[in-house]
């Protein structure tokens, strides 16, 4: 099982450093709320289509739970992403990346404050130096990078974008007994519902893009990768070792976008990005070993 959920998860978020590249080439080809919207209602129409026996079978349990499945949509996939890509209009990709790093550890706060889910100082400890792996990359080694930065409109949203996504992941816990087929397809229900009104501002404030062949080729990456296998590996993941061990994966996050913008602009990999990776990894699993033992 831990196999299992190290796979899903690490997979899970190469996905998401992936789309972080592409939301950089999406400027200018579709504009955010579209690319929000199209990918989740592409990912709706894919997993419903092959999800159909699944679907017939657990609609008693998809009906009854229907407010919780938008919601799971509304708030981990909507909320997160239209936040975070209009947060990126008026703030930087450091301050981007740097507050989705936060992620994890408000994870960790809102399990201890609301359900009394005990962290280790060796959990505290990893979490640090994933942190710092994190710091490492999207400042470039360069701790100036950090400390110049500067707070607007944008990061109040990215704060947004961050409480939404660790919201979603401890709320996973009253998923309902279904199969991952019909929670994404639930979940990517709400999520297509609730990006309309997005979409509708979009248009009202005169910034809608529609999408290019270039937005096109980004949309249907985002549907398939991001939006339809990252987040049923990382539910999977969460299921698996729960939240706050699941959670702490998502610095992962960019360090393979990272990773991934030198290998295609054809850059050289330097020494720092091995070391950055190193501790994120190394974080991760100071943080797995020292994970409190179960009550006997």
């Amino acid at each position: 099982m831990l196999r299992r959920a190290y796979f899903f998860l690490t997979v899970a978020t190469l996905f998401w450093g992936g789309n972080t590249v592409v939301g950089k080439l999406a400027v200018g080809h579709v504009s955010p709320m579209v690319l929000n919207f199209s990918r989740w209602t592409i990912a709706l129409l894919i997993i419903s289509a092959i999800s159909v026996p699944q679907l017939k079978k657990d609609w008693p349990k998809l009906r009854s739970n229907w407010l919780l499945m938008l919601a799971f949509g509304a708030i981990g996939y909507t909320a997160f992403n239209g936040a975070l890509y209009t947060a990126l209009k008026y703030t930087s990709a450091v301050n981007g990346a740097i507050a989705q790093g936060g992620i994890p550890v408000l994870i960790f706060i809102l399990n201890f404050l609301l359900f009394r889910i005990p962290v280790s100082f060796v959990q505290i400890v990893g979490f640090a130096i994933s942190f710092i792996g994190v710091a490492m990359t999207v400042s470039r080694g360069d701790i100036n990078v950090l400390l110049s930065l500067s707070l607007n409109f944008g990061d109040a949203l990215l704060l947004v974008a961050v409480v939404a996504y660790a919201v979603y992941t401890i709320a996973l816990r009253w998923r309902p007994a279904i199969h991952w087929k019909s929670m994404m397809a639930g979940s990517a229900l709400g999520a297509s519902i609730s990006a309309i009104p997005l979409v509708v501002w979009e248009e009202a404030s005169g910034h809608m893009i529609l999408p290019d062949l270039i937005g096109w080729g980004i949309i249907a990456y985002a549907a398939l990768l991001p939006s339809l296998i990252s987040q049923v590996f990382y539910i999977m993941g969460v299921e698996d070792i729960g939240a706050n061990r699941a959670g702490l994966f998502i610095n992962l996050v960019p360090v393979f976008g990272t990773l991934l913008s030198l290998s295609l602009l054809g850059e050289a990999l330097q020494p720092l990005h091995l070391i950055a990776l190193a501790l994120v990894l190394g974080g991760i699993a100071i943080a797995e070993r020292g994970k409190p033992k179960p009550a006997t």
